[in-house]
């Protein structure tokens, strides 16, 4: 039985610089039975050069060579060049369907199996290693705070000098998953005073365990949804909580908001008028910032604006990207876990009574398979 063969190419995104396998997962890939092919080039902007991959195993070749390959993993979506030119083909990456259920049509069309790791199921332990959204948000939360601290024109800590005593930034971060507690331990290790906030009562544990201090809301309703993570709030009561969080986000010299929902356009924190009552010189990192929107309401994508009233706000799209080889390093070890889960003995195990298989296969066998997906097709949706 001949082997099965992995390709990696460069991720075509904007300022995108993440690979989606580097050459330390290589080995682990060849000793399941895998060849690997990776595009020239592709680990370059995370500093993982050519030679690095043929040491490990890897064959490293021209992008026209890739799209015979019964595997191609990206960190995004594969590029369109590379799909549906091997049979049953099976696609990897942060796909998206949610956004973008079409796409996933698209695929079924072209005869791809495609697997998306944003659909993982993040409650199930057995899936911890394949979780690349949390390993991303790890590093976006890290990151976010040294962006905060580069754009805020004081110290973080408090410094005793012979020039004066120069107060700690308070740092407000809305959201305690995985970036916002990653946020939070960040800037109390760059010695500010930091509070968080989540509209889930049990994650006050969590947010003291960084050593910031939980924001109680007066009147905030309970929020808990399945499997840990928080319900939608209504229209009232998100107007509510906006209400609730200004006057405290005027009291902070920086606020990093972090709240997302998958498909879904990010809940609106950080209004106007909150905006415009925090001091001249504070900061505000909107995470979430993206097409569907962002948590702060004068964030753009990629954009950093400054208010009439000297508040920057940094639309923070895509920081994982900026720490390159770490976040490459964490994703290739979520995609080799995926991979050495689909295969069985050298071949493609596809078996959607898997729970892990479930969540993660989004179209197989020429038809959208994941409800979710196939739900918002049915209903409309392109």
């Amino acid at each position: 039985m001949a082997e099965l063969t992995v390709a990696v190419g460069k991720e075509s995104g904007p300022d995108e610089r993440r690979v989606a396998l580097v050459p330390d997962q290589v080995g682990s890939l060849r000793a399941a039975g895998l060849r690997v092919r990776v595009e020239s080039g592709a680990g370059a902007a995370a500093w993982f050069d050519d030679d690095a991959y043929t040491r490990s195993g890897a064959e490293v070749v021209g992008r026209g060579e890739l799209s015979t390959a019964d595997i191609v993993v990206a960190v995004g979506r594969p590029g369109e060049d590379l799909l549906g030119f091997a049979p049953g083909q099976l696609a990897v990456g942060l796909l998206t369907p949610l956004a973008d259920p079409g796409y996933a049509r698209r695929l079924a069309g072209r005869g791809v199996t495609a697997v998306s790791l944003d659909c993982l199921p993040r409650t199930l332990s057995r899936a911890q290693p394949m979780d690349a959204l949390t390993s991303q948000a790890n590093v976006a939360g890290y990151k976010a705070v040294l962006v905060a601290a580069n754009a805020f024109g004081r110290y973080f800590p408090m410094l005793v000098t012979a020039a004066g005593t120069a107060r700690p930034a308070r740092v407000l971060v809305l959201g305690a998953g995985v970036a916002g507690l990653q946020a939070m331990g960040t800037a109390r290790r760059l010695g500010a005073i930091v509070c968080g906030y989540d509209i889930r009562p049990q994650s006050r544990a969590e947010v003291e365990s960084v050593g910031a201090t939980f924001l109680d809301l007066a009147g905030q309703p309970a929020a808990s949804g399945e499997g840990g993570y928080a319900r939608e709030l209504t229209e009232g009561e998100q107007r509510a909580q906006r209400d609730a969080l200004a006057e405290h986000i005027a009291r902070h010299d920086v606020v990093i908001t972090t709240a997302q929902v998958p498909g879904r356009r990010p809940p609106l924190l950080v209004g106007e008028e909150a905006v415009k009552q925090m001091a001249a010189g504070s900061v505000i990192v909107d995470l979430a910032a993206g097409a569907l929107g962002g948590n702060v309401a004068l964030s753009r994508p990629g954009e950093t604006v400054v208010t009439d009233d000297g508040v920057t706000i940094v639309g923070a799209a895509n920081l994982a990207a900026t720490v390159p080889t770490a976040a490459s390093a964490a994703y290739s070890r979520n995609i080799t876990a995926l991979l050495l889960h689909l295969v069985r003995d050298g071949a493609l195990a596809i078996d959607l009574t898997d729970e892990i298989q479930a969540g993660v296969v989004i179209a197989h066998g020429g038809q959208v398979v994941h409800p979710a997906v196939a739900a918002l097709l049915d209903g409309g949706v392109r």
